[in-house]
């Protein structure tokens, strides 16, 4: 999933595997680490089809 959320300065996204959500706060599994999000900060958020796997090269 792709949340956008307020951070200081602007508006950022974390792209990855929703892990956790409570009432406060969800976590994001990006490809570089856990990304703790205040639900009072997301702007938008919506799930995203998996990347296509890759295809072998034409030999």
């Amino acid at each position: 999933m792709v949340v956008r959320y307020r951070i200081e300065g602007g508006l950022t996204d974390a792209l990855g595997h929703l892990v956790e959500c409570d009432a406060g706060a969800c976590t994001i599994r990006t490809r570089k680490a856990d990304v703790v999000i205040q639900l009072s900060a997301v702007v938008a958020a919506k799930e995203v089809p998996p990347a296509p796997e890759r295809r072998r090269p034409a030999q």
